[in-house]
C-alpha cells in the first residue's frame, strides 16, 4: 500500500510539474514565447537522449581503456587484444558471414513473395500469415527453431522436425544439428530470415505499388514483360526502398545476440560480435575489454544508420 502510495504521489508530481510549464508557456508573450514552446517541447527528449544515450556512450568508451574491473587505465591495450586475439578473429569472422548472407537473403526472400503474393487472391492473409514472425521476440523464435533443431538418437521417437524429416528422407542417422559446425552457425541464420523476411516483404510490396500504372504499361507496349519487366522496370523504381530495407536488415544482424544467446549461448563455433561484447562484460566480468568490443559494434552500425537517414531523405524528396 505503501509503495503505491509512493507511485501514486510520484506521478501526481510529474502531472503538476508539466501543468506548471504549459501555464507557464501559455502565459509568455513577445520574444520569450518561442524560444521557450522549443524548449518545452524539445527539452524532454534531448534530456532523454542525453541520459539514456550520449552519458552511456561516453562511459564506454572511457571504460574501454581501462582494465577489467576500470581501475587502471591501460590506454589501447584492450583494442588490441580485440584485433590480435585469434579467438576475437573468428568471431569477427563469424559476424561478416552473417552479414554478408542473412540480409541478402531476407531481402531477396521477401522481395519474391511481395512480387507473387501481390498476384495472389486473398493477399492480406497470405501477408499477415508471412509477417507474423515479427510479431514474436527473437528470443521466442529461437526456443521455436530450437524444437525444429532438436535432436536424439536414432534409436529413440524424434521430437525434432528437421530430424525427422531427414530420417523420412532416408539419412538414417543424421547429425546433432546444433554442435555441427559450420552448419549451426547457417542454421542460426534461418532464423533471422525467418523473422526479417515478412518486413522486407511488407514494405517492398509497398514500393512496387506505389509503381505508377503508366510506367509498367508503357514498358509492356515496348516489348518487356517477365524477368525483363522485373529487371529493367520495378527494381529500378524500388531501388531506394530496396537498399533502405537491405540496410535496415543489415542493422538488425550486426546487432544479432538474442538469436545466438539462446540457442547456443555462443558455443560450438557460432559466437558473433554482440554476445561476445555480453560475454566479456557480464559472463568474463571484464568489463574493460567489454566495452572495447561495445565501442567496435558501435563504430560498425554508425555509418550504417547515417547512410540509412540519407536513403530515407532522398526518397521522402522524390516524393
Amino acid at each position: 500500500m505503501i509503495k503505491f502510495g509512493n507511485t501514486a504521489g510520484a506521478i501526481a508530481g510529474f502531472l503538476a510539474v508539466l501543468l506548471l510549464v504549459f501555464f507557464a508557456a501559455g502565459r509568455a508573450t513577445g520574444r520569450f514565447a518561442r524560444p521557450l514552446a522549443v524548449l518545452i517541447f524539445l527539452g524532454p527528449a534531448l534530456l532523454l537522449v542525453l541520459v539514456g544515450l550520449v552519458v552511456p556512450l561516453v562511459r564506454t568508451i572511457v571504460l574501454s581503456f581501462h582494465n577489467d574491473d576500470s581501475t587502471r587505465f591501460v590506454g589501447a591495450a584492450n583494442y588490441n587484444w580485440a584485433f590480435g586475439n585469434d579467438s576475437i578473429h573468428q568471431v569477427l569472422l563469424t559476424t561478416l558471414l552473417w552479414l554478408l548472407i542473412v540480409p541478402v537473403a531476407a531481402t531477396g526472400l521477401g522481395l519474391a513473395l511481395a512480387l507473387l503474393v501481390d498476384r495472389m487472391r486473398g493477399q492480406a492473409i497470405y501477408k499477415s500469415l508471412i509477417f507474423m514472425p515479427m510479431a514474436i521476440s527473437l528470443v521466442g523464435a529461437s526456443i521455436i527453431w530450437k524444437f525444429v533443431y532438436d535432436w536424439r538418437d536414432t534409436s529413440q521417437s524424434q521430437i525434432g522436425l528437421l530430424s525427422q524429416l531427414a530420417i523420412w528422407l532416408g539419412w538414417r542417422h543424421p547429425p546433432n544439428w546444433i554442435l555441427s559446425q559450420p552448419l549451426n552457425t547457417f542454421l542460426l541464420m534461418v532464423v533471422m530470415v525467418w523473422v526479417q523476411t515478412g518486413f522486407a516483404m511488407v514494405v517492398l510490396s509497398a514500393a512496387i505499388k506505389a509503381i505508377p500504372d503508366e510506367i509498367t504499361e508503357a514498358a509492356r507496349l515496348d516489348g518487356a514483360k517477365g524477368l525483363r519487366l522485373f529487371w529493367y522496370v520495378t527494381v529500378p523504381m524500388i531501388r531506394t526502398t530496396l537498399v533502405v530495407v537491405l540496410t535496415t536488415v543489415l542493422l538488425i544482424t550486426l546487432k544479432a545476440f538474442d538469436i545466438v544467446r539462446t540457442m547456443t549461448g555462443g558455443n560450438f563455433g557460432t559466437q558473433v560480435l554482440a554476445n561476445e561484447m555480453y560475454s566479456q562484460s557480464f559472463t568474463q566480468f571484464n568489463v574493460g575489454r567489454g566495452s572495447a568490443l561495445a565501442v567496435l559494434l558501435f563504430m560498425a552500425v554508425l555509418p550504417l544508420v547515417a547512410y540509412n537517414i540519407v536513403q530515407l531523405r532522398k526518397e521522402r524528396a522524390t516524393r
